[in-house]
């Protein structure tokens, strides 16, 4: 059984950029830091960043749920994110868009008006 999102894996090429990068996108401090994994805690979940593995557009598949991805997009682009794909409507009011980091991983948005927060355990 899926009991849903728990921890997505970033490669980086450099765990240092990577972390303060991520900080700054999060706005939170790594909960776990050390050489071979960095963690962050996100809302209940886990983004985790590992220095090996090869950075790129088809390493991670995840979206981060987020109260407006358009500023959430915009936002990421002012720290130097490059948009992937543009914010887009897939239905229900449900709206997705990605960036790709500083190291080409692309980090994707979701603005879900029907996901229940209170559902996450």
């Amino acid at each position: 059984m899926i009991l849903g999102l728990r921890t997505a894996c970033y490669p980086v090429t450099d765990m240092a950029i990577g972390r303060a990068w991520y900080s700054k996108v999060l706005g939170v401090e790594p909960y776990f830091d050390e050489p071979f994994y960095v963690g962050f805690n996100v809302g209940g979940f886990e983004l985790g960043l590992i220095p090996d593995g090869t950075p790129g557009s088809g390493g991670v598949g995840v979206f981060w749920g987020v109260l407006d991805a358009a500023l959430a997009l915009e936002r990421l682009a002012g720290l130097g994110a490059i948009v992937h794909e543009p914010l887009k409507e897939v239905g229900g009011g449900i709206k997705v868009g990605s960036v790709k980091d500083p190291f080409g991983n692309v980090f994707g948005v979701i603005e879900n008006p029907q996901f229940d927060p209170k559902s996450v355990r």
